[in-house]
């Protein structure tokens, strides 16, 4: 007999490889156009109280459209909760519009504070309602975060609201100052005694205001991933402070910047105009619609100007958020945003809405996603087979009634 090979066999192992899984985007600008027209004219006809019922298409259609891994995303809202949410904020609509125009000025500054107290409970209502209801592979997000860590995150809101009463005291000084001659003009003494506190104290709250929304975007965000579950499995975040801060800094930059490109352009612009206007012939007509032709044209250049600064923000804070979260140790993002691209995108959208009048939005949104969209990858480690059944499997134990009770459409 030949010699047998007793050689043991090799053991089975679990896959530890890598795989890569871009994420795709497969809606198109004619179908939202269609899914978008519809929600306009009907929100025209209810006079707005179509509005939670257009949101709701419209999530659906980007969410069943974005394919991650071979399955789309599927957004499950209950629509009476949206219903709800919409009435509620425009239930605080008309209290304050009631409030304003009867003159109960105690009542309406005890509402604003109210609402300014609970909006971080709006924020995160809004937040706890999207996740429940984002679904993929019949598996939820969902938010954990306790009040207690979401009102710690929200300290910021406040510090905003601090650093303006020091501006507010000084204006008030000014114009409780003794009245010249003239009751309605401020003595030239008292003017120059308080110019310089009250440009220190503006100064000073718009600088602290732009750190601390910085701040608050990353208090936000990083609690949104890092209290957020998908099944039974945390996210992972990595990001700092001082990465948000660098962008809001860059964002700034590229804000002055596009205006003062834009104030040369206008510059140039109102030049041309008045060399034209004194050659022309035609009196006040030609003089009033020079006049109109400016107005349109420097509101025309000022919407762009703030187009680049605000894409670049969108564009760099993407790349930064979705290159540093993952689901625990079982999956994690890249993203290859190109931030020059996305700009350049959202100018020419800017320009191509402004001069359709509105009607070539759909087509942006979704020129838009796409880009954002197409730029992720998952990667997950072990094999997607076996990521979705760990998430199904701890899916069940998380206790579905309490996590649905939580949470209206209220923001965002």
């Amino acid at each position: 007999m030949g010699k047998e090979n007793l050689a043991p066999p090799a053991p089975a192992r679990a896959s530890s490889s890598i795989e890569p899984y871009p994420l795709e985007f497969s809606g198109t600008g004619g179908e939202f156009f269609r899914v978008w027209i519809v929600n306009v004219l009907l929100t025209i006809i209810t006079a707005g109280f179509y509005t939670p019922f257009a949101r709701r298409r419209t999530a659906q259609y980007f969410y069943n459209h974005t394919v991650i891994a071979g399955s789309p995303l599927e957004f499950s809202a209950q629509q009476r909760k949206m219903v709800l949410g919409f009435l509620i904020l425009v239930l605080l609509y008309v209290i304050k519009d009631f409030l304003s125009h009867t003159g109960q000025d105690t009542a309406l500054a005890a509402m604003m504070l109210a609402v300014a107290a609970l909006a971080p409970y709006f924020w995160a209502s809004a937040i706890r309602f999207r996740f429940n209801a984002t679904r993929w592979r019949g598996v939820r997000l969902q938010f954990m975060a306790s009040w207690g860590e979401i009102y710690r995150a929200s300290w910021p809101v406040f510090a905003i609201a601090l650093a303006w009463v020091a501006p507010m005291l000084v204006i008030d000084g000014l114009t409780s100052a003794d009245p010249s001659e003239d009751e309605f003009r401020l003595p030239a003494d008292a003017l120059r005694e308080h110019l310089v506190p009250l440009v220190a104290s503006v100064a000073g709250a718009v600088i602290v205001s732009f750190v601390c929304i910085a701040r608050l975007e990353f208090n936000y965000k990083s609690l949104m991933v890092a209290r957020g579950r998908i099944g039974g499995q945390a996210g992972r975040w990595k990001p700092v402070f001082g990465d948000f801060l660098r962008i809001w800094l860059a964002t700034l930059g590229v804000f002055l910047l596009s205006l003062l490109l834009v104030s040369v352009l206008i510059a140039a612009l109102v030049g041309g105009s008045f060399a034209m206007l004194g050659s022309a012939r035609g009196g006040g007509l030609m003089a009033a619609l020079f006049v109109f032709a400016l107005f349109l044209a420097a509101t025309f250049v000022l919407i762009l100007a703030s187009a680049p600064a605000r894409a670049y923000r969108e564009a760099r804070m993407f790349r930064l958020v979705w290159n540093n979260i993952g689901v625990s140790q079982m999956a994690r993002f890249k993203c290859q945003l190109g931030v020059g691209r996305y700009v350049g995108l959202r100018v020419m959208n800017v320009f191509l809405v402004l001069v359709t009048l509105g009607f070539y939005r759909p087509f942006a949104k979704v020129a838009e996603y796409r880009m954002k969209a197409e730029s992720v990858t998952l990667y997950v480690k072990g094999g997607l087979d076996q990521l979705a059944g760990q998430l199904a499997r701890e899916e069940h134990g998380l206790g579905d009634a309490i996590a649905d009770a939580a949470g209206l459409d209220l923001v965002g």
